[in-house]
């Protein structure tokens, strides 16, 4: 699959490049880094390949929907928009969502996308108990792409807190940081898995840790695949 991943990769690099330019060609007043992420489409590629390993397992085209975005209802707000979501036979089979942070400003949106993880789960997972899914629990996936640069890489400092924040975090970048997300994400049952990995705008790929790979997350699809076909033999 190293292939395949390298592939999406690449095609994440040249998605943000062509909505870039596209919003500068027309105009439009948040061209430029931007441009490259509202203009969306650039983790089109990343959602294809995940969407072909569910494909690889028995599941046709028609039960995976991918790249509009599908939307389901929750228990906190009314809906939230997924970016591939897997169905068979009417039921909700997977979820996953995917996100991405390119420099320079990488402080700017780490607590932003905490919060967001965390909160997309709990509103499923609430949704989840008041019977809104039928019986069969939900898996949730979270994939992040994180740019390997400079400012990713290199530790940053503490914010003064009223309590001792955990040791764990202490000298840490932000490519550790999220790392212990998602790592924690998975540990704490949020999510039933997750894949975080950092690229550069070259293509190089760094998957620090193993259990967050692409290989150990299209094992946790496997698994969840050969659950669901159990349930509905042909």
């Amino acid at each position: 699959m190293s292939d395949q991943v390298a592939t999406a990769v690449a095609s994440y690099w040249t998605g943000r490049g062509q909505q870039a330019q596209k919003q500068l060609d027309a105009g439009r007043a948040d061209a430029g880094l931007r441009g490259a992420v509202t203009g969306g489409g650039h983790l089109d590629g990343l959602c294809d390949l995940i969407a072909s390993v569910f494909g690889s397992h028995g599941f046709p085209s028609s039960s995976i929907r991918r790249k509009s975005g599908i939307v389901l209802p929750g228990f906190y707000r009314p809906t939230k928009a997924w970016d591939l979501v897997v169905f068979h036979r009417g039921m909700l089979v997977a979820a996953i969502e995917l996100k991405s942070q390119v420099g320079p400003s990488f402080g700017n949106n780490f607590n932003n996308r905490t919060e967001e993880a965390i909160g997309n789960a709990a509103d499923v997972w609430r949704a989840y108990e008041e019977g809104t899914f039928g019986g069969l629990r939900p898996w949730l996936g979270y994939v992040f792409l994180l740019e390997e640069a400079a400012g990713s890489t290199k530790p940053v400092r503490l914010d003064e807190a009223v309590y001792p924040v955990e040791r764990i975090f202490k000298d840490t970048s932000y490519k550790a940081r999220y790392a212990i997300l998602c790592d924690r994400l998975v540990k704490e049952r949020l999510y039933d898995a997750a894949w975080f990995f950092t690229a550069t705008k070259d293509g190089d790929i760094d998957q620090p840790v193993p259990s967050l790979s692409f290989s150990s997350f299209a094992a946790a699809i496997a698994g969840r695949a050969a659950f669901v076909n159990a349930l509905t033999p042909d």
